[in-house]
């Protein structure tokens, strides 16, 4: 519930600085895109879904102005997604945003307590940010 609570405010504030169209999963297939890119192929694989599934993803971000396709410069037969100046500053704001709800949950908690929270929740995730196998989680985009 914590999660979502924090997610749900973040997503309040980016539709508040002009990105009203996004949701959270969009933000895992940014991370998945990364900052040169990528195929759809290898979205799907990073994010556990089909090609075809990580293809419609890209469509509905490359409609609202997030994401362009285009080749890759060193094999033309190859098929690039990449982020849009519109979809940098997405993250961007995102973790300009981030940062004030976790300066605001270190207040409520007290830096130590909160520090000491973060320690022990990445004890108990994988090191791989990219197993993100749970289908279910980005079959509505």
């Amino acid at each position: 519930m914590a999660f979502r609570v924090l997610i749900d405010d973040l997503h309040s504030e980016l539709a508040r600085q002009g990105h009203p169209d996004v949701r959270p999963m969009h933000g895992y297939v940014f991370q998945a895109i990364g900052p040169h890119g990528t195929t759809a192929a290898d979205l799907g694989r990073r994010l556990g879904v089909s090609k075809q599934a990580a293809g419609k993803t890209i469509d509905t971000l490359e409609r609202l102005g997030y994401v362009e396709r285009g080749t890759d410069p060193r094999d033309a037969r190859r098929k690039t997604v990449r982020l849009t100046a519109r979809g940098t500053d997405c993250l961007a704001r995102s973790a300009h945003i981030f940062d004030r709800l976790r300066t605001d949950w270190a207040r409520t908690l007290g830096e130590d307590r909160l520090r000491a929270l973060e320690t022990d929740l990445r004890t108990m995730t994988p090191a791989d940010p990219f197993l993100l196998d749970v289908p279910g989680w980005f079959g509505n985009s």
